[in-house]
């Protein structure tokens, strides 16, 4: 059996962080996953300057309720499953992504949670697991499920490389230049096809 991993942001929706970056007025939140490899790093960046700005996280959530999925990204997630199986390994959080979940019509999801305070400061954050969208597709396999996996920034090079196939999807120059080794595609249509070429279809 086969089964499609895609990254959440920057593939089938905007990048919630630069999003609210431009909401809040703080240009320092607009680095993402695609400029900063280490996450952790990036994680309490973001933190600290939550805090220092005063931000809690229904600040974000307001934002992010305003959100749609990037053009052409519905129908495309319509169309891989009803190919086959779709799941979204993100680093996004929980409560970050349900809205937009609810607008792709809820794709099983694997993330991560953000750790508040009553009064919705963010202090903190959980991740699911240790190298989580490298070890969702490990995990795939051992019960035999061929896996093709797309994504667009530093954290989904491991996923990508674990997959029995895949590619990056409207990946920086940085990453490309870097990854000669892993395909690129820029549009919907171009990742649908290598989606089929790789199920056969």
């Amino acid at each position: 059996m086969r089964l499609v991993c895609l990254d959440l942001e920057g593939v089938l929706v905007p990048e919630i962080w630069i999003a609210f970056s431009e909401s809040a007025g703080i240009p320092e939140l607009r680095r993402t996953t695609r400029d900063e490899p280490d996450y952790d790093k990036l994680m309490r960046f973001r933190l600290d300057l939550l805090e220092k700005n005063h931000l809690r996280l229904a600040d974000i959530q307001r934002v992010i309720s305003g959100m749609d999925p990037l053009p052409g990204a519905i129908e495309f997630t319509r169309v891989v499953r009803e190919r086959t199986q779709l799941v979204i390994l993100s680093d996004t959080f929980e409560q970050f992504a349900m809205p937009l979940m609810a607008k792709l019509s809820y794709p099983t999801l694997f993330c991560n949670s953000l750790i508040t305070t009553p009064d919705g400061a963010v202090t903190g954050y959980k991740l699911r697991q240790q190298n989580g969208k490298r070890e969702a597709v490990k995990a795939f396999k051992s019960i035999n499920m061929q896996v093709f996996a797309a994504g667009d920034s530093f954290n989904d090079l491991a996923m990508i490389r674990e997959a029995d196939g895949g590619c990056l999807f409207r990946a920086p120059d940085s990453i490309r230049k870097d990854c000669a080794d892993i395909p690129c595609v820029d549009g919907f249509d171009e990742l649908l096809a290598k989606i089929e070429e790789f199920l056969g279809t």
